[in-house]
């Protein structure tokens, strides 16, 4: 069985020429015993909600999964697929993509997410069996790492997060190969790895990766333990080639006619044609995918005596559906903002609104990266999510900000909960490489990123983001919410929350006054863009301004109607929404004819789409906002040194005109 995976990546890549032989070929003993005997799955109903969870972190050796997800049965993976290997098209892409073929719990590659997408995952199932009960969710996460995993900064906050929360159901098989792409480890690391996980709370255990019974003892073993387990699964990289086994060179593409052949005579498999499996081979691995058959029914059985409505309520948070309360809570809290005009920041107004959508949609899930009193994400009902309380909804993440948003990404992508977390933007850099991740898998987190602009103040450059609403923006796939009082701030969250993909609401520090006194219905921050308040004279400019920045553009509109200036205020949340809409509605916000002026405390890198393009003109276009870095200082002397104020913006469109 483990040799038909050897061979199945050998073929594939040499058909492609192109990819990565030697860790499939190495760990292909592991995943044999792990899937034959251990791992709670079933082909034929491959979104069970209570199956285990399988993580190739080490993405490059997809063939190993590929392989796996061939010979189990998977209906999507076909032989033609093997066959058709990173070519255009295909659902075996280089990587494993989450949502290319059934099977593919995540989007690996980026080497140590997968490990840390791992460790939400298994926060996800303590969860959800803390809510739900053990005859529902009652399964392990299992993670396939290698050498690049481990070296990765990721693993360190993946690792000690999931050491301290005792996540016991999570099992992790280092891939202990010694090799990297520059030569062996030890040019680069010299680690005790055993020693670090156990300093970070786990237990470990050696395991020679070629020895059956030595793995299955471990696995059994593994699975007994009440902490994360990671086994260190001694392997031979390109196990059984020729002249290339235990180099560097079998990282990469095996593809040399004689090296293969002679790889295929070690392990016994000549004479057969590439890609040719022997029927007898295949009834193993069918048999293995049978065992995960009956443990489904078992488990099906059991969620069939639940009540009616149990049932139907696990089903739609496993769904990642919103609850239908969600929007009348936030259009009863809508209607109060809007009468009491509160002044407040709009961190402040996120807690208001969660206050009222975490009673209503229970499956939230919240945390923050050591900044709970500043991103303002726990509410009272919350309680703390621990290694003693497991029906606690918020987590205290640490001073880990990538680890907290790969994490979270588990947690969405294993389903039934709802997660977002806390950091400043500007330590989005931090959190970036699973930010894009989010949003390359099209999964539900939500990013709430505070200390949005310069009107933080005194914490200075370091902490001011200016690039940073650029930067996401130019993230496909990913909603940067920048809301501009209380109101936006729910409508923004409930977006947020009904959405498929991932969201940023980058929030302010500071306190920021009522701009929608009026209330309506309809969610205005869902059409991305609105107009906020009409020109009064002739029409003969058009402000346009997001989050903080709004206060300053309806000062200045003020300004300008004196002078019998007629302008319009344009409120922009979200300009990825405001993109989606048709050409009609968004003709009708932005016409053709006046100056446009755009107003964010940020660079102006992607404003001249909304300026420039849109029926505008550069001739009558402007930008109010930073060209640098900022400055420690309190903010209201940070925007007049800056010179954003009303008073430019006035004074930019009087230029235009």
């Amino acid at each position: 069985m483990a040799n038909a995976l050897r061979v199945l990546a050998l073929d594939a890549v040499a058909a492609a020429n192109s990819g990565h032989s030697g860790m499939p070929m190495g760990m292909a003993d592991v995943a044999t015993v792990l899937f034959d005997s251990h791992l709670r799955f079933d082909p034929k109903a491959p979104r069970w909600h209570d199956r285990d969870r399988f993580v190739l972190s080490a993405g490059h050796g997809s063939m190993l999964l590929y392989g796996l997800l061939h010979l189990t049965g998977y209906e999507d993976m076909g032989e033609d697929q093997i066959r058709a290997f990173r070519q255009l098209g295909s659902r075996t892409a280089g990587h494993p993509e989450f949502g290319h073929a059934a099977g593919i719990e995540t989007t690996t590659g980026p080497l140590g997410q997968g490990l840390a997408n791992a460790v939400g995952m298994a926060i996800a199932e303590e969860a959800l069996r803390a809510r739900f009960g053990a005859r529902v969710f009652d399964h392990h996460t299992w993670v396939i790492a290698g050498d690049g995993c481990l070296m990765e900064g990721v693993s360190q906050e993946a690792i000690t997060l999931a050491g301290h929360l005792a996540l016991s159901r999570l099992i992790v098989l280092w891939d202990d190969n010694g090799i990297s792409i520059d030569g062996k480890v030890s040019l680069t690391d010299s680690t005790d790895q055993r020693a670090r996980f156990e300093a970070s709370g786990w237990v470990t255990r050696a395991v020679n990766a070629h020895d059956h019974a030595d793995i299955e003892a471990a696995l059994a073993w593994a699975k007994a333990q009440k902490q994360p387990v990671m086994l260190a699964c001694k392997s031979h990289i390109g196990f059984g080639a020729p002249t290339l086994q235990d180099t560097a060179k079998a990282h990469g593409a095996i593809t040399g006619a004689d090296e293969i052949a002679g790889a295929k005579a070690a392990i016994g498999w000549e004479g057969k044609a590439p890609f040719e499996i022997p029927a007898a081979i295949r009834a193993d691995w069918a048999r293995a995918a049978a065992r995960g058959a009956e443990a489904r029914a078992e488990w099906q059985a059991r969620f069939a005596a639940l009540t009616p409505a149990r049932q139907a309520e696990i089903d739609r948070v496993m769904a990642g559906e919103a609850p239908k309360k969600l929007a009348s809570a936030v259009r009863k809290l809508k209607r109060r903002l809007a009468e009491e005009a509160p002044k407040m920041a709009t961190r402040k107004a996120s807690e208001v609104a969660l206050a009222e959508i975490n009673p209503v949609m229970r499956e939230t899930i919240g945390g923050s990266a050591d900044l709970t009193g500043s991103n303002n994400t726990r509410t009272a009902d919350l309680g703390v999510f621990s290694a003693a309380d497991r029906k606690g909804r918020y987590i205290h993440y640490g001073i880990r900000e990538h680890g907290m948003a790969a994490a979270m990404n588990g947690i969405a992508l294993h389903g039934g909960l709802a997660p977002y977390g806390g950091t400043f933007l500007c330590f989005a850099d931090y959190a970036r490489p699973s930010i894009r991740l989010s949003a390359l898998m099209g999964v539900r987190t939500v990013y709430v990123m505070t200390h949005d602009s310069i009107g933080l103040g005194e914490d200075g450059p370091t902490h001011q983001p200016v690039e940073h609403l650029a930067m996401l923006r130019a993230t496909p796939g990913l909603n940067v919410f920048r809301p501009a009082d209380a109101v936006e701030t729910a409508e923004a969250w409930e977006l947020a929350l009904s959405a498929a993909g991932p969201s940023v609401l980058a929030l302010t520090r500071q306190n920021l006054p009522a701009v929608r006194t009026a209330h309506v219905n309809r969610n205005e921050v869902g059409r991305g863009a609105y107009i906020l308040a009409e020109a009064e004279a002739k029409r003969a400019a058009v402000i346009v301004a997001t989050g903080s920045e709004v206060e300053i553009a309806m000062a200045a509109k003020a300004m300008l109607e004196a002078e019998e200036i007629g302008t319009r205020v344009v409120s922009m949340p979200c300009w990825e929404l405001f993109e989606a809409q048709d050409e009609t509605y968004r003709r009708r916000v932005l016409p053709p004819g006046p100056v446009r002026v755009g107003v964010e405390a940020a660079v102006r890198t992607g404003w001249d789409r909304w300026l420039c393009g849109e029926r505008g003109s550069a001739k009558k276009a402007g930008f109010v906002g930073m060209e640098g870095f900022g400055a420690s200082a309190p903010y209201q002397e940070l925007y007049k040194s800056f010179g954003i104020t009303a008073e430019a913006v006035a004074a930019e469109v009087r230029r235009l005109l």
